[in-house]
This record gives structure tokens, sequence and C-alpha cells, in this order.
């Protein structure tokens, strides 16, 4: 599987974040509905294409719903939405992805692009691919997660003596430290699996061995 395949469809979050933290509270309906256009885009690429539109999907249902409430719910719910909804977008997400992982990885539209058919229905793909999905949804729970705790330091006007190392640890660091390390964990879990399966003798070839 080719991670960088639906890190791609990741991109309204990562703008609608990056643009409402840039912007004051109400502009946050404003970059909502910018990453419902982009979503919007990607979405009409991918049906265009046949790629997968489920992660697109629920991208358009969230940036509609926090476009929607900003635009007609006054200063109070732009202010609660600058505030949290912005760090929460992440944790919804993850939650999602950790929901669906069980029953309907989302990594499996995406690694059937480059598997071929005969396999799409085996074990061992759906179990790789639960896998993959769980670790996507537990990082990007991590990643809203050091955002939310920024938020509330913030709230409770927390004095740190290097605050600046604070807000460069949870907003840079570790986020992009949990990316790159699901980005190299879908390249290689994958590989790691089969080339397993393959050393371990099944009891028919066990059995001829000893015999």
């Amino acid at each position: 599987m080719k991670p960088l395949s639906f890190v791609l469809d990741f991109l309204p979050w990562i703008v609608f974040t990056v643009v409402a933290r840039r912007s004051a509270a109400d502009a946050v309906a404003w970059s909502a509905l910018l990453a419902v256009v982009l979503t919007a885009v990607l979405l009409i690429r991918a049906r265009q294409r046949g790629d997968p539109t489920t992660l697109n999907a629920v991208s358009l249902g969230t940036f509609g719903v926090i476009a929607t409430l900003g635009f007609v719910g006054g200063p109070p719910v732009d202010d609660w939405l600058y505030t949290w909804g912005r760090p929460l977008v992440g944790v919804v997400l993850g939650v999602y992805v950790l929901a669906t992982a069980s029953v309907r990885p989302f990594t499996e539209q995406y690694a059937r692009q480059s598997t071929p058919r005969q396999y799409w229905g085996s074990p061992t793909f759906h179990s790789i691919n639960r896998v993959i999905s769980a670790a996507w949804g537990l990082g990007l729970v991590v990643i809203g997660g050091c955002s939310l705790l920024l938020t509330a330091l913030d709230q409770q006007h927390t004095t740190f003596s290097s605050v600046h190392l604070v807000e460069l640890l949870l907003n840079w660091v570790i986020p992009i430290a949990v990316i790159w390390g699901l980005v190299k964990f879908t390249a290689a879990y994958p590989d790691h699996v089969t080339g397993r399966e393959q050393t371990v003798p099944t009891p028919a070839q066990d059995h001829d061995r000893r015999t």
C-alpha cells in the first residue's frame, strides 16, 4: 500500500486546522467552507478516477456542519467553534476511523488500488487493513488530543516557563512524529505480515519435512 495515496484526502482537515488557527473566531466558518470546497474537488476527482470516496464523504459532512453552525450560530457559536470545535475535528476523525476499523477499515479501499483483486477477500488482507486503520485512528486521536490539551491550558491561563516549547511540542513535534510513524508503519506492515506468513510452514509442509 502507498500511504501517500490517502494522505492527500486528509488535506481538507489540515487546511481547516491551519487556516482556522491563524484566523479570528468569526473566520472558522469560512475556514470550514474552504475545507468543504477542497473536499468537493477531491470527491469529484476521486469519482472520475474510480478512487475511494468514503473519507471524502466524511470530510464533506463534518465541515459542512461546522460551516453551517458558524454562519448561522452567531458570535457565541463562533467562539466555541474557534476554541473547542477547531481542535475537536482531529478527535472526531480519529474516533470515526477507530470505530470503523474492525468492520470497514478505511485503508482497504486504498489498498485495493495496489493489490490484485484475488487477494481482496483474503483474511490476511482484511487483517492488515484493520490493524493499519486502527493505528491511523489512534494516531489521529493523539494529534487531536494534543490540540485539545493546548487549548485547555490556554483556557486556564496556565503560565509556563517555556510556553513556546510546549506549543511547539503539542502543535508540531508530536503531530509530525505521529504522521511520520504512521506513514512508515503503513508502508512496512503489509510486507512484514506477508513475509512472516511465507516463512511459517503450514501443517502439511511441516508433515512433509518430518517424513
